[in-house]
């Protein structure tokens, strides 16, 4: 029974350490994207910050939240910000011009946003003696099923309200970027629904043209 405590204490200790050494590389890479010049290095210090993220999730045996994040974001959401910052070609000088114009408004919603940070992680919910390890699951337990219990019972309301919210960025980023513009083709989807059969093709009625032997083509030059 000792040898087991003792184990089960290395163990912990053991978990520790990863934990904070986890800890530390996500602070290290969040704040490098924030703090890169680079849009390509701030980009990958993120998919860094994500990896950490989902080690941080394994410990607390969230596996499907550990690995939806790094497929759903690292996977498909990174690579796309990737390609779009390489292909926009921004111009960094060019947007650094108006920085220090915007500080008198970003510094009090930065100092805002920290005081909130603040006050939630000093709640009650966050405090020493509510956080404590995980307990041990049942053999056939599975989290993406306590997962999606969690969400369409206790937090339905806050999951439709980011439904919502998501819903309107989306509709909000088509608006802002769908331009008509002269140098571009556009189609109207509404112009494309209302299409008949008879606009599309036409048949004609033309009469057959006979191609003359060549025999006859000769004899017709000669006269």
């Amino acid at each position: 029974m000792e040898s087991q405590a003792d184990i089960h204490t290395v163990m912990m200790i053991f978990q520790d350490f990863v934990f904070y050494g986890l800890a530390a590389i996500l602070l290290f890479a969040g704040v490098r994207v924030i703090t890169a010049r680079n849009p390509v290095h701030a980009a990958l210090f993120l998919v860094l910050a994500f990896f950490t993220a989902a080690g941080i999730w394994l410990l607390l045996e969230a596996e499907f939240l550990a690995i939806a994040l790094v497929l759903v974001y690292v996977g498909a959401v990174m690579v796309l910000f990737l390609f779009v910052v390489m292909m926009l070609d921004i111009n960094l000088d060019k947007l650094r011009e108006g920085f220090w114009k915007a500080l008198p408004v970003a510094l009090p919603v930065g100092i805002l946003m920290a005081a909130e940070m603040v006050m939630i992680l000093g709640s009650k919910h966050f405090s020493s003696e509510m956080i404590t390890a995980p307990a041990p699951r049942p053999a056939g337990y599975s989290n993406t099923a306590e997962l999606g219990r969690q969400l369409y019972t206790d937090y339905l309301l806050p999951f439709e309200l980011a439904s919502v919210v998501l819903l309107v960025a989306i509709v909000a980023a088509i608006a802002l970027t769908l331009r008509e513009r002269k140098d571009s083709k556009f189609i109207d989807p509404a112009e494309q629904v209302r299409v008949k059969r008879a606009d599309r093709v036409r048949i004609i009625s033309m009469p057959a043209e006979k191609e003359l032997p060549p025999v006859t083509e000769a004899v017709a030059e000669k006269k």
